[in-house]
């Protein structure tokens, strides 16, 4: 293990996984838009099926006053909104299964084939100062072993990133799936430092989360208060 290569930290590794991450959604969204386009009309129409019936039943509910939880369990027993929102959570099922399929097979291939190159890392992790090596004596891993430790990958997903979360223990900083295939990730770079870019395209992540979910907010309320009204 050479000591000049420090053990990346967390942060840098998300930020390079994040720089990865849009063009590989975008190719996959382009290769599924077809598909993208019609489960999403479906999962709209769906939608707006379901709203009808909960704001029907609200309208109710403030004409004949009940307890909030009697009137939670007669929309929970009621047959058609349990129809509706069993069409709604197939529609959605449905939007993302193509797309995360077709994403999973390409990020496979893209990480495997550049950590498997002379750059021992993808792009967002070359751009970062970041190798994925072995983590006896730092070098070149071997292709098998790389897609294992892609599929490995998963569990730290599945883990509800607490697979990730381990690269935040020093001194190490191997995730689950590093510990699991004998592998780590170095910095050419220095730690957990990033880039002032690198920080300024996290803040842009941030803000992009709370918009996407105040869009949301506005759209779901938009939609139950014509529902009410109607």
């Amino acid at each position: 293990m050479s000591p000049s290569l420090a053990p990346a930290g967390a942060w840098r590794r998300y930020a390079a996984w994040s720089l990865d991450f849009v063009p590989l959604a975008a190719l996959a969204t382009a290769l599924t838009w077809m598909r993208l386009v019609a489960a999403w009309r479906s999962a709209a129409s769906e939608w707006i099926r379901l709203s009808n019936l909960l704001g029907r039943a609200l309208a109710d509910g403030m004409l004949q006053p009940q307890a909030p939880e009697a009137l939670a369990g007669k929309l929970l027993a009621d047959p058609g909104v349990r129809a509706a929102a069993a069409g709604v959570e197939h529609a959605i099922a449905q939007l993302l299964l193509a797309w995360l399929l077709c994403y999973a097979m390409l990020a496979a291939l893209y990480h495997v084939g550049f950590e498997r190159s002379r750059w021992q890392g993808s792009p967002g992790k070359r751009v970062l100062g970041l190798r994925v090596v072995d983590a006896h004596d730092d070098r070149t891993v071997a292709t098998g072993r790389l897609a294992l430790r892609h599929l490995a990958g998963g569990l730290s997903w599945l883990t509800l990133n607490l697979g990730h979360a381990l690269a935040l223990l020093p001194p190490r900083r191997r995730a689950l799936h590093d510990w699991l295939t004998g592998t780590r990730v170095v910095s050419e770079g220095g730690g957990d430092a990033l880039p002032r870019w690198a920080r300024a395209w996290l803040a842009v992540q941030v803000a992009a989360m709370f918009a996407l979910f105040a869009w949301g907010l506005q759209r779901y309320l938009a939609a139950l208060q014509a529902a009410i009204a109607g």
